[in-house]
């Protein structure tokens, strides 16, 4: 057999280079595997905006992604897993004009979006036993249920974020108390520099010190104390703290607490108003990070005066959005996977700097840690598997558990280590360490662990058993890696790599899987 090297040299370079995909792909025909022949126009008012800042710019947006590149993405970018084949199959040969918006409606209601975003708010909301967070094993498990279920339902998002700020009880039956027990040290504040960081987008450092201090005093009478079962502990109001009878909100305004009256209480009401200048505008920047992978305000934790959005009227049009769909997280998701801008092909039109800032294509960045090896289970029937240093019996993840689905931030495995996933001690976006290294293209290369996956899927096996036709093996590895059909040039190079590799259909197929899961198109979001 040749070396997988051999493989790797032949396929890559037609593996993602959108100028010499040209070439008719297989089936159906287009013009690009990347690009729609439609140019862009806009379709909401996401579109109008965002056309009208490139516009003003001088910058032409990218043309519409194609069908191929869209489930891709919407599948990874909504419910955090790779589409199948079939579902893929079933999604290009589809001719409704609306088949996208469909699409986006089906997704947004399956398991597996109550998942991902768990998954995300986990990351914020530091999920994670022990070390340096305060939680432990099974208060972790009901913290994560209780975020993953308020996303399932579709919670008011005003009504997720009062219950965390506002919640009394113990750790193990209250799961909303354990965002304070996740916070690293119990200052009030400590607890007010988490708060304006999860929930306002601000990094509380750069402010000045008496609006800290200030904001602290809401969070000044938190107690807790211990119970007979270890490890449990009461999150609650304690009034023989003693605060201040007026409290000065972020943005200078003052109230006056009422004798027995929780700050908390207060300090919540102020934050999720609708005139409030934070709150509603944090959360849509992050959902468009999120989505786009790029803020309105960028990084989507750092808004101040002098980090100014790229295009003020959208965050404005989102935050209005929000408020007056009362918060409903969902609509928001919808407009922006809807529009055209979502939707725009990541080939540039210019490589000026303000084109990438303004949101004139779709960014290239590479899968979540959880979705790569999630995708890589999925098209090679595979498990992960996962450890940790807490030993627990929470720690003992079932085989058919996905990454995206894992609760607890210290159960993890060599894998996630290597591709970033983050270590949730901070809340911070930053964490996630989504850029390339070295490490990463060496284990996708050399790793006995890709090899092994890939020598010995029988999902493979069955993608393989297509008679006689090698042609046809070759359009199911890339539509169940790609989610795409193959170009003509592609079968091509892969036929003649079949034809000079002595008839052992079997490794060649292997090796075309192995070059496939090694080539940007399958690490990349696109």
């Amino acid at each position: 057999m040749r070396t997988l090297l051999v493989i790797a040299i032949i396929l890559l370079p037609h593996l993602w280079n959108p100028a010499s995909a040209g070439s008719a792909a297989a089936a159906p025909p287009e013009q690009s595997p990347f690009e729609s022949a439609v140019a862009a126009t806009p379709r909401n008012r996401i579109d109008d905006l965002v056309f009208a800042r490139l516009k003003s710019l001088g910058i032409q947006p990218a043309r519409l992604c194609s069908d191929a590149v869209f489930v891709r993405r919407a599948y990874l970018d909504v419910i955090g897993t790779l589409p199948t084949l079939e579902e893929t199959r079933a999604f290009l040969a589809d001719q409704d004009p609306s088949k996208r918006s469909a699409l986006i409606d089906r997704l947004l209601e399956r398991d597996e979006f109550a998942d991902y975003w768990a998954m995300k708010w986990s990351d914020v909301l530091r999920v994670k036993s022990e070390f340096p967070i305060n939680l432990w094993p099974n208060a972790v498990q009901a913290y994560h249920r209780w975020i993953r279920s308020s996303i399932r339902d579709n919670v008011p998002y005003d009504r997720f974020v009062r219950e965390l700020l506002t919640g009394n009880g113990s750790n193990f039956r209250v799961p909303q108390v354990n965002f304070y027990r996740a916070v690293q040290g119990r200052a009030p504040q400590s607890i007010a520099a988490a708060v304006a960081l999860t929930f306002m987008g601000v990094r509380a450092e750069s402010w000045p010190k008496d609006r800290l201090a200030d904001m602290a005093v809401f969070f000044s009478q938190i107690g807790y104390k211990s119970t007979q079962e270890w490890k449990e502990e009461i999150v609650f109001f304690d009034p023989d703290k003693g605060a201040a009878w007026v409290v000065v909100f972020p943005d200078g305004t003052t109230a006056r607490l009422s004798q027995g009256q929780d700050p908390r209480e207060l300090f919540a009401t102020w934050l999720v108003a609708p005139t409030n200048p934070w709150f509603a505008r944090s959360i849509v920047n992050r959902i468009w990070f999120w989505l786009l992978g790029r803020g309105i305000v960028e990084q989507p934790d750092d808004i101040r005066p002098d980090n100014p959005p790229a295009n003020p009227e959208l965050l404005a049009f989102l935050q209005q959005e929000l408020v007056g769909s009362r918060y409903d997280l969902k609509h928001i998701y919808r407009l922006i996977l809807n529009s055209t801008t979502y939707q725009l092909s990541f080939v540039a039109t210019t490589e000026r700097p303000e084109a990438e800032a303004n949101f004139a294509h779709a960014l290239l960045r590479p899968l979540d840690a959880e979705v790569l090896v999630d995708a890589l289970c999925q098209v090679t029937g595979t498990s992960e598997q996962y450890s940790s240093a807490i030993p627990e019996p929470y720690t003992l993840v079932p085989p058919d558990v996905r990454s995206i689905a894992l609760a607890d931030g210290s159960i993890t495995s060599t894998f996630l280590e290597t591709f970033g996933r983050p270590p949730r001690d901070t809340g911070l976006a930053s964490e996630r360490t989504n850029r390339p290294t070295a490490a990463q293209r060496l284990y996708l290369l050399n790793s006995s662990d890709i090899q092994r996956r890939i020598q010995q899927s029988a999902k493979l096996q069955v993608l393989m058993q297509t008679g006689g036709d090698w042609r046809q093996v070759i359009v199911n590895l890339y539509l169940a890696i790609l989610s795409r059909f193959p170009t003509e040039g592609e079968l091509n190079v892969a036929g003649t790599y079949a034809q000079n590799a002595g008839g052992n259909r079997r490794a060649t197929a292997q090796d075309l899987a192995w070059a496939l899961v090694n080539s940007a198109e399958f690490r990349f979001r696109h």
